[in-house]
């Protein structure tokens, strides 16, 4: 299953700050301790330079990922016409079949974050809601088998 190419504004400016920080604050740094370390002579044993180009080569990669990535992502903001069925970005409150209750919000692959119960929207579970609306009865399959949910709220955030 390939990675949809979706975000929330929030998100891409999440992103693009973070590779504004490691191109112009922590990259110059960290090339500058490399350098220091590197004038204090045998580099074979010098803990600061081997860390420091390691460290060096994790932003590198991080940076060539990031503006590629944010190349390719694809901005998705609010619509009127979204109200009352689950979209993308859209809050979802979910009751199971013993009625425990959880809220979740469907996010892009780049911004998910199980702590604060941001799901993909590459995920089951939100695949299975794209469309729906509140009183609406999902199912989803889960390793542990299939799971029955029902909406009881959907909003988003404007």
């Amino acid at each position: 299953m390939s990675k949809s190419n979706y975000i929330t504004r929030a998100g891409w400016k999440a992103l693009d700050q973070e590779l504004k920080y490691l191109w112009k604050k922590e990259r110059p740094q960290v090339t500058q301790a490399v350098s220091d370390a590197a004038a204090l002579g045998d580099r074979s044993e010098n803990a600061e330079y081997i860390y420091g180009k390691k460290r060096l080569r994790e932003i590198d990669r991080r940076i060539r990922f990031l503006s590629k990535r944010l190349d390719v992502l694809q901005i998705v903001d609010f619509h009127p016409k979204q109200e009352g069925k689950v979209f993308f970005g859209a809050w979802v409150e979910l009751e199971n079949e013993v009625g425990d209750i959880n809220q979740y919000r469907i996010v892009g692959c780049d911004e998910f974050d199980p702590s604060k119960n941001w799901i993909s929207i590459d995920s089951p579970v939100a695949r299975s809601l794209i469309g729906k609306q509140v009183d609406d009865e999902i199912q989803v399959i889960t390793p542990s088998g299939k799971v029955h949910l029902y909406i009881n709220k959907i909003w988003y955030e404007k």
